[in-house]
């Protein structure tokens, strides 16, 4: 069993899960139930996915829910790209979290290769 806590990639989808959640205050009340739920329910996916393969025995389980992480990293920066486009959340309060979101990318990317590597 793994510290979930001491994993950097954890660490910082919860970070960026705080600020989506900010964020997403600013989104259209008539939002609400489509993409501000959406995008808090990928979001918050990200860390309790990195939370929940902590606890796997075999290398093989702990990539499998990295890769869910990894997922929901990607369907979030969708998310994100259509706010944008739609022009329902701002450019520059957008920016730093689709920043954010592709470092994260890159490291939960990093990581399952390691873990394979392990396996």
């Amino acid at each position: 069993m793994r510290n979930f806590k001491k994993l950097d990639v954890w660490k910082e989808g919860r970070s960026l899960t705080k600020d989506i959640y900010l964020l997403t205050n600013s989104l259209p009340a008539d939002e609400k139930f489509g993409l501000t739920s959406q995008i808090k329910r990928c979001v918050i996916s990200i860390p309790s996915n990195i939370a929940e393969d902590a606890a796997k025995e075999s290398q093989k389980d702990f990539a499998r829910f990295l890769q869910i992480s990894l997922g929901s990293c990607f369907e979030l920066e969708s998310h994100l790209i259509l706010c944008l486009d739609l022009n329902i959340i701002n450019k520059i309060d957008a920016i730093p979290c689709l920043e954010k979101t592709t470092r994260l990318q890159k490291k939960v990317y990093s990581f399952i290769k390691y873990v394979n590597a392990q396996a």
